[in-house]
């Protein structure tokens, strides 16, 4: 267990993503980008604890930095998986308490925690007696008819007296009745002024911004205000806007990938991932953005998804799709 990690600076990160931000979709974005902090799926501690660790938890070490996301709201539970987490070398471990789903609010974990600020602090007081890694909150800015700026006040200095330091605020109020996880996503309003206002208010504490950030021009802006941006969907589905991070805002020398270094460089990732067993899709079905905006980038995905499925699909399906592009 490494005790003396050097966390990065959460400047710029990758959303936890569910069915998304597996551990191949991560190792596509550190090969866009050394710097940004990349997130894991969300896991339960029931799965954790009671399920597949091997499958769960286990990452190549060139994704790092990289946290884990846990769910869950017993502290005793969720003391024991970040213990489990940093021993699998995770740098940091985030709950969530953001998830708007029905089945997280079964549960009893995610955004419905929210209404509850001193378990939070007892869930992240029992995680932080556990673990020497970094243990961070991910919420909303509020939920149903709990959304004044008095009581998400009264949130982040419950849970910050308990020691977290990080807070990564999602810019929009979760609807627990009434709206999907897809519509929470989208339906209620960001307010970024909210989020401003904490850093304001808590000037000692690191605040991330989350929510409908689609460019580094705009992270740019963000952080003259807060201490990071994180961005999810559109560092999926245009990820080469990950290709620009490290110069753009870590200022790092050096020239940027091309969409073609970065295929060349994933092929050996995937050849392994072949001869382990492993389904082409599974690393694929990542990729298809990867030429958005850009001609071609239609038959790029077409070649993909049409064959990559298919049986005995090797690393010759991608690159084809790639002299699709370079026809």
């Amino acid at each position: 267990m490494s005790r003396n990690r050097v966390i990065p600076c959460h400047t710029f990160s990758v959303a936890p993503m569910l069915d998304w931000t597996d551990k191949h979709c991560r190792h596509f974005h550190r090969l866009l980008t050394s710097q940004a902090m990349l997130y894991t799926e969300m896991v339960t501690t029931g799965a954790i604890i009671h399920g597949d660790q091997q499958r769960f938890l286990t990452f190549n070490p060139s994704e790092n930095p990289v946290a884990f996301q846990l769910g869950g709201s017993n502290p005793e539970d969720l003391a024991r998986c970040a213990q489990i987490i940093e021993e699998y070398g995770y740098d940091e471990v985030n709950l969530n308490v953001g998830c708007p789903s029905d089945r997280v609010q079964n549960g009893r974990f995610g955004a419905c925690l929210m209404a509850e600020p001193e378990l939070v602090a007892e869930c992240i007081s029992a995680m932080q007696q556990s673990v020497s890694i970094p243990v961070t909150v991910k919420s909303r800015i509020g939920i149903d008819d709990l959304d004044s700026y008095e009581q998400l006040l009264c949130f982040i200095s419950t849970i910050a007296d308990a020691g977290c330091e990080t807070f990564i605020i999602h810019a929009r109020k979760a609807w627990l009745k009434g709206l999907s996880p897809k519509q929470n996503r989208d339906v209620p309003p960001l307010r970024y002024e909210v989020v401003y206002q904490l850093k304001k208010d808590f000037p000692g504490l690191h605040i991330i911004l989350n929510g409908g950030v689609t460019s580094l021009l705009r992270t740019k802006e963000i952080i003259q205000h807060v201490d990071g941006v994180m961005v999810g969907r559109e560092a999926y589905h245009n990820p080469y806007l990950l290709a620009e991070v490290d110069v753009q805002l870590f200022a790092m020398s050096g020239s940027i990938k091309t969409r073609h270094e970065v295929i060349m460089e994933l092929i050996p990732y995937i050849q392994q991932h072949l001869l382990q067993g492993g389904r082409l899709h599974s690393i694929t079905r990542h990729i298809l953005g990867l030429f958005h905006g850009v001609p071609g980038a239609r038959a790029w995905r077409r070649t993909l998804s049409e064959n990559a499925t298919k049986k005995g699909a090797d690393e010759t399906v991608v690159l084809e799709a790639l002299n699709s592009i370079l026809l």
